[in-house]
Order: structure tokens, then C-alpha cells, then sequence
């Protein structure tokens, strides 16, 4: 009986869904992005780790270059799509609704937001690269939440509300990452390169501005007048995770550097090299 009337809840909640992405891959229900991501989950925190317990590190320096370039290309189209489809185009950065029509640029959102739920689980290989490498200690609960609840978020987001005021943030996102892979990929490239990787810390900055951008911009909707936003639940849900992040860098930033637990080298040794 219980089960009945989960299904019948469901089913009636589905059918408020966005009739244009029938059929788009892993759109049909949020199962098959909850087994990707549990089965991530379970990977990076227990299976992967024991099964690289009695072996040497993988060597994926070039693996690890071409991806991360691959990101920063990726990013830098999804900047470009998220500008073109509204938010250089017509967008107020205030009240901004869905747009479910099939014009032509809706319709580009719309493909703009589902690639950007996609590339959420591109970016989970962050995480098997730490295992892989027996780098361990890098794989905190900050990272592994974060590379959870993003694809599994997104996909009630792209489900329900392509477009609108709740992509700022993934604009935003997609424009840290062009910084931040960058730094990656420099840092994959091998010691040689590690001089120019000066401008570590300022990574975790640009977070934390990111995250405060997010906050406030979201956070606009609780003081605007009538603003007929079609799904405010996901107004508070992107507000909830810009404030929780947001504390959550904030806590890393002042364990990272104010108390210097994980300062670069070269600010540890006074020489060039980063980690």
C-alpha cells in the first residue's frame, strides 16, 4: 500500500516536468543519476581505497593534463552557451523566469543546462584520480559532497526549471572552473611548471566570491515585490547551498591559511615548487 502510494506521488509530481526533455539521456528519473552518484560515493570512500591499498600509484600525469584542459574548453562553452541563451542576452540579473517555449534561444538554454548537469558527472573523476594516485588525503567530505549534490540537484533543476534566475550560479561555476582547471592542468604538466602556480591560494578566494555572489543574488527573490518565479522551492534550495558552502570554504580557508595547515610549499620551504 505504501508503495502504491509512492508511486501515484510520483507520478503526479513527474507530470509537472519540462515536456521538452522527454527522452534526453538520464532525464527519464532521478534513479539512474541516484545510482551513479551512490556508486561514486561508495568508490571513492571505501571500494576504491582498498583495492588500491597494497598497490603503487597509478602514473596519469598525461591522462590528468588532457582532462583538465578538457574541462577549461568545456567550461568556456558552457560560459559562452549560458551568455547566449540569456544571460547576456535579455537576462535583468533580478526577477527571471523559465522561459518553456520552443523559440530558439529557450531552447538553447535548455541544452546549455542539461550539458551542464552532464558535466557534473565528467568532473567525478576529480575524486577517482585522487584514489587511483593514493592521494587519500584529498579526498575530504568537502570535496565528495560537493561532487554528490551537484549532478544530483541539477537534475530536479534541468527536470523542472531549465532556465531563469536559478543558472546564475552555474554561470558563475562554469567561470570558476576555466580558473581552476587551468590550475590544474598547469600543475599535471610537472615541476617545471609549478612557478607559475603562485596564485594557489587565490583559487579558494575566487570560491568564496563565488559563493557570495551566489547568496545574494538568490537571495534577492525574498525582498522583490511579485517576482512569479515558477519554482521558489529551488530558490531556497540554491540559496541554502551558496550559504552552506560558502561556510564550509570559509572553515577550509581559515584552517588552510590562517592557521597554515595546508599552505602551498612555496610559502612553507620559500621555493618555487607547488604540490
Amino acid at each position: 500500500n505504501l508503495t502504491s502510494k509512492a508511486i501515484l506521488l510520483y507520478d503526479e509530481w513527474i507530470k509537472d516536468a519540462d515536456p521538452r526533455l522527454e527522452g534526453w539521456p538520464l532525464m527519464s528519473s532521478p534513479f539512474p543519476t541516484t545510482f551513479i552518484i551512490g556508486t561514486y560515493v561508495y568508490f571513492v570512500t571505501s571500494l576504491g581505497p582498498k583495492l588500491m591499498e597494497n598497490k603503487k600509484p597509478f602514473e596519469l600525469r598525461q591522462i590528468m593534463t588532457f582532462y583538465n584542459f578538457s574541462v577549461v574548453a568545456l567550461s568556456l562553452y558552457m560560459t559562452y552557451e549560458f551568455l547566449m541563451s540569456g544571460w547576456a542576452t535579455g537576462y535583468s540579473f533580478r526577477c527571471d523566469i523559465v522561459d518553456y517555449s520552443r523559440s530558439p534561444t529557450a531552447l538553447r538554454m535548455v541544452r546549455t543546462c542539461w550539458l551542464y548537469f552532464f558535466s557534473k558527472f565528467i568532473e567525478l573523476l576529480d575524486t577517482i584520480f585522487f584514489v587511483l594516485r593514493k592521494k587519500n588525503n584529498q579526498v575530504t567530505f568537502l570535496h565528495v559532497f560537493h561532487h554528490s549534490i551537484m549532478p544530483w540537484t541539477w537534475w530536479f533543476g534541468v527536470k523542472f526549471a531549465a532556465g531563469g534566475l536559478g543558472t546564475f550560479h552555474a554561470l558563475l561555476n562554469c567561470i570558476v572552473h576555466v580558473v581552476m582547471y587551468t590550475y590544474y592542468g598547469i600543475c599535471s604538466l610537472g615541476p617545471a611548471y609549478h612557478k607559475y602556480l603562485w596564485w594557489k591560494k587565490y583559487m579558494t578566494t575566487i570560491q568564496l566570491v563565488q559563493f557570495i555572489m551566489i547568496t545574494v543574488h538568490i537571495g534577492q527573490i525574498y525582498i522583490m515585490d511579485d517576482c512569479p518565479y515558477q519554482y521558489p522551492i529551488f530558490m531556497f534550495i540554491i540559496w541554502l547551498y551558496g550559504s552552506m558552502f560558502l561556510v564550509l570554504f570559509l572553515h577550509f580557508w581559515y584552517h588552510a591559511y590562517t592557521k597554515g595547515q595546508r599552505l602551498p610549499k612555496m610559502a612553507r620551504n620559500g621555493i618555487s615548487k607547488d604540490q
